[in-house]
């Protein structure tokens, strides 16, 4: 398991909660720790820029994006409540196809109180092996055990990095 010692910090009604990359992964369960790995980078971007450095209300805020996976899908819930709540959406039509195939679908805009942070991954970072691979329909046993290892690749070479190296913020 990748250690990492970023904490995520949101309040629910004026109390502080913070989350480690450890508690998202024994909620999520560790199907997906790639999705996981990029909502907890892009929070740890974008959380603090929701309202000047302080933890926002976590039920307050709004994420948009065009990444489906389970594991991006639980970790916002887990601290953000944004599922819960009715302020999380998926929508195909926020990708950025000029960016290319790897990198189009990485794409998350928080919302805050009248505020918008807009990230996209940087590149570099997410290998072409491993979208064709996570697309590719009946796959082998041993595609299947190669992706478990490249996903959990990536999950070890981004948690070690800050979130400004991962993504950016986009006007």
């Amino acid at each position: 398991m990748t250690k990492t010692t970023t904490i995520l910090r949101v309040n629910e009604n004026g109390n502080l909660l913070a989350y480690s990359f450890a508690d998202i992964m024994h909620y999520h369960g560790f199907g997906y720790p790639g999705g996981v790995t990029h909502a907890f980078k892009s929070m740890e971007l974008a959380l603090p820029l929701l309202d000047n450095g302080n933890p926002p209300e976590r039920r307050e805020i709004g994420i948009e994006t065009p990444f489906r996976g389970p594991g991006g899908r639980d970790a916002f819930e887990m601290v953000t409540r944004c599922v819960t709540e009715g302020n999380f959406t998926v929508d195909a039509a926020l990708m950025k196809p000029e960016r290319g195939e790897v990198l189009k679908g990485y794409v998350f805009n928080f919302l805050y109180r009248g505020t918008r942070v807009n990230l996209q991954i940087r590149e570099g970072h997410v290998r072409e092996d491993f979208i064709a691979l996570g697309r590719k329909p009946d796959r082998t046993a041993e595609e299947e055990a190669h992706l478990v290892t490249l996903k959990q690749e990536m999950t070890d070479r981004l948690m070690v990095l800050p979130a400004t190296e991962i993504y950016e913020v986009v006007e």
